[in-house]
């Protein structure tokens, strides 16, 4: 299977001409070790339970090898970021040693992390966005709207159904489940997704010790949930609920933690203008995954599913639509924020640039009715910043799951998922 370029590695090559030891984090299969394996000269992979016992008697023999050295699932032997930074401040060279990669948070992650101030770098690496895998023509770019915001679009796109987003956000983005046959690809997804909670050779006793059916009933709650606000407390009840079991709140926050630590779920905090007004701004973060496939996984969910189910569906594409947004700014340091006030006024995507700029996005499954509710949610919202004399937003976008690419009269762009980049 050829390989297909990542928008992260534009931030490792940065990366390694800055910092001593670069560490990039992501979800199990995302394609971490095959994507750092470009920059490596060398590389050692701790992927059986006798590497991890032989590497944790004498971490910094490991070390030793041509530079750029990866280490692939470090988090098995946390001293080796300690044996790094010792190496790093001994040799003369401080910049591009190490790559370290990982599919989970190690357990002393706090002191780790703290050490390594000025000398590590840490890049979260997500599952592919449609442009990298080639199912994205790329005509819109995101940043272009940020720069040429008055600039008209047009672009056809009748080839493109809602039948193939549905699709893809039931395959995902993981890099083996792209192929060209449907089926295939979501029977290999499904695998994934069986996988997920293997952690035999896992010495951390956050995963080691956690039952893989109380992964699933949280998982199906925060699914169930997906692109709301749903509080701790909602998706606590939820899983009695549905799943007909009590869960102590100090449990769910267990494993919580953990799906956090493992980059499975991915909770977008909200945005919070400085408003004049008295109306309160809701700060409760909407729930997410950090890719949509997981949820359809957990709930078996198909694309056929989908497409009966518009109420679903939508809450499905928004979850999918964050997660290509999250990476299309990744590489020019922008984060994605949410909005909701006391009123009702919601705003899907508050997309923000280091530099200041913002953009405001509403995420729809397209068709007239649903457009025209983005249009007004936008219009109304932009007058509130205007009558706060804030900062305006630079673009205003409109994110369907199909149809056409254009500029409506208000000035907000309306874009499929399938062209953008």
């Amino acid at each position: 299977m050829p390989y297909k370029t990542r928008y992260v590695e534009k931030q490792i090559e940065s990366a390694l001409e800055t910092s001593g030891t670069v560490v990039v984090v992501g979800p199990k299969f995302c394609g971490k070790t095959t994507t750092c394996k470009l920059f490596a000269k060398s590389s050692y992979i701790l992927d059986s339970k006798q590497k991890i016992e032989l590497v944790q008697s004498s971490p910094e023999s490991i070390l030793i090898g041509d530079t750029p050295r990866l280490i692939d699932e470090w988090q098995h032997v946390p001293d080796l970021w300690n044996c790094a930074r010792s190496e790093i401040d001994r040799r003369e060279d401080k910049f591009g040693q190490f790559i370290f990669t990982g599919s989970a948070t190690p357990e002393d992650k706090d002191d780790i992390y703290h050490s390594g101030s000025g000398r590590i770098v840490k890049i979260e690496m997500r599952p592919m966005s449609l442009y990298e895998s080639l199912d994205s023509s790329g005509k819109v770019a995101l940043l272009d709207l940020f720069d040429a915001p008055d600039d008209k679009i047009f672009v056809t796109n009748e080839d493109y159904r809602l039948q193939d987003t549905a699709f893809f956000i039931c395959r995902g983005g993981w890099p083996l489940s792209i192929v060209d046959d449907r089926e295939k690809a979501l029977r290999i997804t499904k695998n994934y997704y069986s996988t997920l909670f293997e952690f035999e050779n896992n010495r951390n006793k956050k995963f080691r010790n956690k039952k893989k059916n109380t992964f699933q009933m949280v998982l199906r709650s925060y699914a169930r949930n997906i692109s709301t606000e749903a509080r701790r407390k909602t998706m606590i009840d939820d899983v009695s609920e549905h799943e007909g079991k009590k869960m102590d709140p100090d449990t769910f926050d267990e494993y919580t933690d953990a799906l956090r630590d493992l980059y499975i779920i991915n909770d977008i905090e909200a945005w919070n203008p400085n408003f004049r007004s008295k109306t309160s701004i809701i700060s409760t973060p909407t729930r997410h995954f950090v890719d949509t496939s997981i949820a359809a996984g957990v709930l078996n969910i198909t694309p056929n599913d989908l497409m009966f189910d518009p109420a679903t569906f939508g809450l499905f594409f928004e979850d999918f639509a964050v997660k290509e947004l999250s990476i299309y700014v990744s590489n020019v340091g922008g984060e994605i924020r949410h909005f909701r006030d006391g009123n009702g006024l919601e705003c899907d995507s508050v997309i923000h640039l280091e530099d200041g700029r913002y953009g405001l996005v509403e995420i729809k499954l397209g068709g007239e009715t649903l457009i025209s509710e983005g249009i007004k949610t936008l219009s109304v919202l932009t007058n509130k910043i205007k009558d706060n004399k804030q900062q305006p937003p630079a673009f205003r976008m409109i994110l369907t799951a199909a149809g056409n690419a254009y500029t409506t009269r208000e000035g907000i762009h309306v874009v499929p998922i399938n062209v953008l980049r």
